[in-house]
């Protein structure tokens, strides 16, 4: 992913409460557009650099579950 993409991702949801972060996720995934997919995918690194090893296990078991189907 281009770096400048990353920040400007992060500069733009800086200060950002965990109510409008759960509203940017939902609404990006209701519309499904694919351009929204790199600021999904920093929320994921963010979160998973902030994460414990249990928390990655969990997370990474779902998507196992997921994606079975």
């Amino acid at each position: 992913m281009n770096f400048q993409i990353r920040d400007a991702i992060k500069a733009n949801v800086n200060g950002q409460t965990a109510a409008e972060f759960k509203d940017i996720v939902e609404d990006a995934i209701a519309r499904g557009e694919e351009h929204l997919l790199p600021g999904l995918g920093v929320f994921l690194e963010k979160w998973w650099q902030q994460s414990s090893p249990s928390e990655r296990d969990a997370f990474t078991q779902k998507l196992e579950q997921g994606f079975a189907h």
